[in-house]
């Protein structure tokens, strides 16, 4: 594999993701395309790291972090849905009126 065909794929990650989080009504589907867009971002940044420092550890330790950082994002997510659909009983953002309530 060449840098071009992972940054291709890293892409198309990316660009399945914005349009997954910006077309898509269900709070766990708009969550999913920002997952897809992270994911991307990964493996855009682990390309780079592999093709450019050849296996320093700080690529990796990056890709932990973010690893993380998803994993906290979901974590907040998902309760935040569950408070809403708690709350408002509503499952899609088009449900949704106004927050300030």
């Amino acid at each position: 594999m060449t840098l071009v065909s992972v940054l291709i794929v890293a892409a198309a990650l990316i660009s399945i993701g914005f349009y997954g989080a910006l077309s898509q009504q269900s709070f766990v589907m708009l969550l999913m395309g920002l997952e897809l867009m992270l994911n991307g971002a990964i493996l855009a940044i682990m390309g780079f790291w592999s093709f450019s420092l050849g296996g320093m550890p700080q690529g990796q330790l990056l890709a932990i972090i973010v690893m993380a950082v998803m994993a906290v994002e979901m974590a907040i997510g998902f309760a935040l849905v569950v408070a809403v659909y708690r709350k408002r009983q509503a499952d899609t953002t088009e449900n949704l009126a106004t927050l300030k309530h």
